[in-house]
């Protein structure tokens, strides 16, 4: 008897497809740029990136903060205890000069406080930076939540935003990530999940969506669609490597923000590369168009481009007779 493999596959043939793993960063990075996607996920070695920019260490040193400031015994979680973290948790890498690097410390604690000011530090949450998970036909995903709060009986997703930009209901509501994040944490907790919220710490505003179990799914299928296009060039990388032609770059203002565009001519040829503190320097024509990039809690800048699914932008979605995920009462997507 001779069993046979399907080489595009990596599997038996006659078996089931595998889920494609995947998180909301990675399909995101295919939607930006399947060059960028490329380079970052399937090239080794890797391409070197430069160092991390100015925004990013913003980023990074303010999540940390607020994550820390759960830590804390309740009666120590002050506003002022978050400044103090957030200066402790400080990263002195992609600035100008020491004396920018003080000044935004100095900046973005007064941020940090302000912000706790706003947030009751008896009511905990029910995950800081919780890992959720869940599986659909085609993909198995997973992604970490900035904070998972419970409310009502229900739950809600927050997610801390850093840029100068802020974001506004529109970007809650097309925000593919978000919407993963709330699937997930239905499906995982069994607790009704479809609230999403940006909180922007330099303003403390809040721009949150409420999705209904149809507008998840949409969201579901999007990402589902993404992930059949990554699954096939990523088979195609295997067999024939970077001569692949599925990883064509879109040259847009980002590629003079991108980590790989020493490795781009492409990128490189759309405009000079932007200095590692551009995006703190609100008052520099083109520096951050539209905030497009802030640091991320995973060190990494992100894209805030929009992956509109569903309703177009200023389109209610309206409610259908049926407002869960499917699969067993309480128990989201199956």
């Amino acid at each position: 008897m001779t069993t046979t493999v399907d080489s595009e596959q990596g599997v038996f043939a006659g078996l089931p497809t595998p889920l494609y793993r995947a998180s909301p960063s990675r399909l995101s990075t295919w939607e930006t740029c399947p060059r960028q996607y490329r380079m970052k996920y399937l090239d080794r070695p890797t391409p070197p990136t430069r160092r991390p920019r100015a925004h990013t260490s913003v980023g990074l040193a303010t999540h940390n903060a607020l994550r820390d400031w759960w830590d804390l015994p309740c009666g120590e979680r002050t506003p002022r205890a978050g400044a103090t973290l957030l200066r402790q948790a400080w990263i002195e890498v992609g600035f100008r000069d020491i004396e920018q690097s003080a000044r935004w410390r100095t900046r973005v604690a007064g941020e940090v406080e302000r912000y706790l000011g706003g947030v009751d530090p008896e009511r905990q949450p029910l995950g800081v930076e919780r890992t959720v998970s869940m599986k659909t036909a085609v993909l198995a995903l997973s992604g970490r939540v900035d904070r998972l709060d419970e409310r009502g009986g229900e739950l809600v997703v927050v997610d801390y935003k850093t840029s100068r930009r802020a974001p506004n209901q529109d970007d809650a509501r097309t925000s593919l990530p978000l919407a993963m994040y709330a699937a997930s944490a239905w499906t995982m907790f069994r607790r009704r999940c479809v609230r999403v919220e940006l909180h922007h710490i330099p303003t403390g505003t809040v721009a949150g969506h409420t999705h209904t179990g149809e507008s998840l799914r949409r969201q579901l299928g999007y990402a589902d669609s993404i992930a059949g296009d990554t699954r096939a060039a990523d088979r195609d990388f295997a067999l024939v490597g970077v001569e692949s032609t599925w990883f064509a770059p879109r040259p847009s203002p980002l590629c003079m923000w991108c980590d790989y565009r020493a490795a781009c001519p492409e990128g490189q040829r759309v405009g000079p590369e932007k200095s590692s503190w551009a995006a703190l320097e609100i008052d520099e024509p083109g520096s951050d168009p539209a905030g497009l990039y802030e640091g991320d809690g995973d060190g990494q800048g992100r894209s805030r481009a929009a992956l509109g699914v569903g309703a177009r932008r200023g389109e209610p979605e309206g409610r259908s007779g049926q407002d869960d995920l499917g699969g067993q009462p309480g128990g989201g997507v199956r």
